[in-house]
């Protein structure tokens, strides 16, 4: 049963994840990221700046994904590891994104 909780909540994230990375990375919807992390974001910039996070933001998704694959098939805790790269990598990506377009993290 509780396998069944876990894929359920991993997927579900996941699915969400990759929906936010969607409208970030193709449709450019910059206006579901915080007001503040995005201030300083020229308009020649917006479409590299948004690309990057969504990246930064499907990454995630598909660690995600993959945790809970993995959690289905095994009660080990080796099913996180996916999700922990998936995450230090999308993370990264963000702060390069926020850093570089933004002139800061916030």
């Amino acid at each position: 049963m509780e396998n069944i909780i876990f894929i359920l909540i991993m997927e579900g994230c996941s699915a969400l994840f990759l929906y936010l990375g969607y409208l970030l990375w193709k449709k450019e919807k910059i206006d579901i990221i915080h007001a503040y992390h995005h201030t300083k974001v020229k308009e020649k910039d917006k479409k590299a700046y948004t690309g990057i996070m969504g990246k930064a933001m499907i990454t995630i998704g598909i660690g995600l994904a993959v945790s809970g694959m993995i959690g289905a098939f095994t009660d080990s805790v080796k099913s996180g590891i996916p999700f922990g790269a998936a995450f230090v990598i999308g993370l990264g990506m963000m702060v390069y994104a926020q850093i570089k377009y933004n002139r800061g993290i916030f």
